[in-house]
């Protein structure tokens, strides 16, 4: 196996990122494009959105499996060129059922590559020597920015989806066909057996993994709610704390890999999880708009570094082959984000909104109690912590 401490596979990780978060995003503006062409009900149309979690899920556990018998580069190449040539298929779909099948296989190719660009970065961190997790993690969330601005522009522009899709397929084959041949070719093939239980700290790795994601889901889909239900900021005005949210995650973890090298992933766990407790509670207590906005911009400066922190310590544990153990955190995060905005409804339900974030605040105490647990082998195994 060539070296994994070089520029071009940091470059092809980089790129895997990119095509992930961009595919997904491209997806976003074209659900209302899909409702009015099927002629479906709010109902159907959530029933097919499930379609492509499913999917995920299903990829997420399988690619766990098939990277720790045959590495993550196939599947990393096989879900980019999936993402390439579904995404059309998502703007023709001309029946419910045609939508649900291409939303699976959509889904599928998304799980195969999260799970498999994460084990890929994770070894290419472990040759570099020193924190690279959380810019790689940054391309993926510039690449939903990059790929939701991009297919509303080209909407806008009265294109049409297939053409817009098609458009944005290109640009993501071209970053594959950069992305193929710099990729390892093998990585810490695993002989044992083919499945394993998550258990041990990686089931606590899991489930501060689902946390996170709960969080970042929570946000997306209640945060602009919250605020508009204080009477702190106007509906057209509500979005704006989700943006500011998504940008302070972006530059926390642009900036995240210098700060996990002088800090170490024990102190990043609990400065991150206390950020964004603290961000909570400004953001429930806030008088005025401004301080909720500055509850938001805590909240993401704080977990921006936590799940990246979470895949390298996955990467370290011994219980657990490093592809499952992987895909175990991945699986367990994308069913936060499915899941959890339910759960926070419910919740919302029984005893308001506000009582729901105030939860959401205590289950991140969990990632700070949980900290010294996770990392308790930091000084004699991660040669990334100072």
């Amino acid at each position: 196996m060539s070296s994994a401490d070089r520029p071009a596979t940091r470059l092809a990780t980089r790129l895997a990122f990119l095509v992930a978060g961009f595919g997904i995003a491209c997806w976003a503006p074209l659900v209302p494009f899909a409702k009015a062409r099927l002629a479906v009900d709010d109902g159907v149309l959530g029933l097919l959105l499930l379609s492509l979690g499913i999917g995920s899920v299903v990829a997420m556990l399988l690619t766990g499996v098939l990277s720790a018998r045959y590495g993550s580069r196939p599947i990393i190449v096989a879900g980019g060129l999936g993402l390439t040539l579904v995404l059309p298929l998502l703007a023709i779909a001309s029946s419910p059922l045609s939508l649900a099948l291409a939303l699976l296989a959509f889904g599928a190719a998304l799980g195969s590559i999260d799970v498999a660009m994460n084990i890929h970065a994770v070894e290419v961190e472990r040759a570099a020597g020193r924190p690279l997790m959380s810019g790689f993690h940054a391309l993926f969330s510039i690449g939903g920015f990059a790929g939701s601005a991009l297919m509303t522009l080209l909407l806008s522009l009265q294109l049409g989806a297939l053409a817009c899709t098609l458009i944005c397929s290109v640009l993501m084959l071209i970053a594959m066909l950069v992305t193929w041949p710099r990729l390892l070719r093998s990585l810490q093939v695993q002989e044992g057996p083919l499945f394993v239980l998550p258990h041990g700290s990686v089931l606590l790795l899991a489930l501060l993994g689902a946390i996170t994601f709960l969080v970042e889901g929570a946000m997306l889909d209640w945060g602009a709610l919250l605020v508009i239900g204080a009477g702190l900021v106007s509906e057209a005005q509500g979005g704006v704390g989700y943006i500011v949210f998504s940008i302070a995650m972006t530059i926390g973890r642009l900036g995240g890999d210098a700060v996990v090298a002088r800090i170490g992933d024990r102190t990043t766990l609990l400065w991150g999880s206390l950020i964004a407790i603290a961000g909570f509670v400004v953001l429930l207590t806030a008088p005025v708009a401004a301080a909720a906005i500055g509850g938001f911009l805590l909240i993401g400066l704080g977990a921006s570094n936590l799940v990246p922190v979470l895949f390298r310590r996955a990467a370290q544990q011994k219980v657990m082959p490093t592809g499952l153990a992987v895909a175990a955190i991945t699986t367990a995060g994308y069913a936060g984000v499915l899941l959890g905005p339910a759960g926070v409804g419910f919740i919302a339900q029984l005893g308001g909104l506000p009582m729901a974030f105030w939860l959401l605040a205590a289950l991140m105490g969990l990632v700070t109690l949980s900290a010294p647990i996770v990392t308790a082998d930091q000084r004699r195994t991660s040669h990334v912590d100072a």
